[in-house]
């Protein structure tokens, strides 16, 4: 029997038996982890609000047989504010879905939690617009899974772009393609602003994500990118706001 604690934030949690719950954690130093909280749905138990989707806390946990038991939990953040707008609220689980879609188990994800914690906080207590946020995540989040888009060069023929060139978004070569070698209509126009923003957004961190423009942020074309690279479409996609 090995005792661990580990910093986490739940992704999804499934109700067990009578009062126990099944919850999937992003671990920065472990990935995915999969436990079960017995008793959390016990009237006055202390672990009920650490079973929920975003909680972020200290899990101490039990490891016997291969499989994971938490026994005590110092919850840090609930990001209870979601839960008051529908809209945000469905933003915070698809990003959830993608976190779970990519983790893997006893795999650092070091750059994948932080990225994950600071879109949560940003989406739970600013106002800034939604699809500003989602699209900068999603830049970040194809960057440390190893398929970030190419944005300077042409993916096609690598000529150069320019700063204030329009291009098209080519998902199936990886990025940007020059006016030049467009071919067939999944090539989607992009224009300078979004081309320009794009790039800051990468460059520039999470700073250039605010204040933005929603137009100035391409989220549909960037969500359908990193969705096509997973090879599928997230269930909770369905319940994002209308664009």
């Amino acid at each position: 029997m090995i005792q661990t604690e580990n910093t986490a934030i739940v992704l999804r949690r499934v109700n067990y038996r009578d009062y126990d719950r099944m919850v999937t954690l992003l671990s920065p130093s472990r990935g995915r982890i999969d436990a079960i909280v017995r008793n959390c749905r016990k009237p006055k138990s202390h672990n009920l609000n650490a079973a929920e989707p975003f909680s972020l806390g200290d899990y101490m946990m039990i490891e016997a047989g291969g499989h994971m038991t938490v026994t005590s939990v110092h919850l840090i953040e609930t990001f209870y504010p979601l839960r008051n707008d529908y809209a945000r609220l469905t933003c915070g689980m698809w990003l959830l879905s993608l976190a779970e879609a990519v983790a893997e188990p006893e795999q650092e994800q070091q750059e994948l939690f932080m990225l994950l914690l600071h879109t949560l906080s940003r989406l739970a207590f600013s106002d800034q617009p939604w699809k500003p946020l989602l699209a900068g995540f999603l830049l970040h989040f194809s960057a440390c899974q190893g398929f970030k888009p190419r944005l300077n060069h042409c993916a096609l023929c690598g000529k150069k772009l320019g700063e204030d060139s329009p291009a098209f978004f080519d998902a199936a070569e990886g990025g940007l393609c020059c006016t030049n070698c467009r071919r067939t209509k999944e090539q989607v126009p992009l224009s300078a602003e979004n081309v320009r923003w794009m790039r800051q957004a990468l460059t520039a961190g999470s700073a250039s994500w605010i204040n933005t423009g929603e137009a100035e942020a391409p989220f549909a074309i960037l969500r359908n990118y990193v969705e096509d690279k997973l090879g599928r479409r997230l269930k909770s996609a369905a319940l994002l706001p209308e664009e």
